[in-house]
């Protein structure tokens, strides 16, 4: 297991390097899921709890605010 995992983001995307590894993890709903969110330095890391040394997606809050309403309606299943 990797000693740290950082976020890795291009530069001109605007998002910093984040340390994640003493992010405080959380499931990412009431159901079953594979997915965790840590709430770092004002943003929001998402992992898949079964490959936590996998890089992390890092959104903004407004970012994060836009995936979790896309989610909510419909727009990213692929059934």
């Amino acid at each position: 297991m990797a000693e740290s995992t950082t976020a890795r983001t291009p530069a001109h995307w605007g998002r910093p390097d984040l340390d994640l590894s003493g992010a405080d993890w959380q499931p990412s709903s009431r159901g079953a899921g594979d997915l965790q969110i840590a709430f770092v330095e004002g943003f929001i890391a998402m992992r898949d709890s079964d490959r936590p040394d996998d890089p992390s997606l890092v959104f903004a809050p407004n970012g994060w605010r836009k995936f979790v309403l896309g989610a909510r309606a419909g727009r990213f299943d692929l059934a």
